[in-house]
């Protein structure tokens, strides 16, 4: 999956920060570090659905980043976290 850009909503860059202690860089540096990429579930918009990136940031964060896949190639942040324990025991072993 090539991703062209990021867009970001105020509503979830709020989020991000208030309530899972995640900024707009760190969620970038996902998209930067060959994140591995798995379908979620179908969108709202035919031929836009929703997918989770995870992966490290800089600092060693290991994070899931759920996004829309636009047609554009653009992905539209909706929500990221820090990974679960089961999540990065299963990221790590790949």
């Amino acid at each position: 999956m090539r991703i062209k850009g990021l867009i970001w909503l105020e509503e979830y860059i709020d989020k991000l920060e208030h309530k899972h202690q995640l900024t707009q860089e760190e969620v970038r540096e996902i998209f930067k570090n060959q994140p591995r990429f798995r379908y979620v579930e179908k969108g709202a918009q035919e031929g836009e659905n929703v997918y989770v990136a995870k992966g490290q940031t800089e600092a060693g964060r290991y994070v899931s980043v759920f996004f829309i896949y636009k047609k554009t190639g653009w992905a539209l942040v909706i929500s990221a976290r820090e990974m679960k324990p089961k999540e990065k025991k299963r990221y790590e072993k790949r």
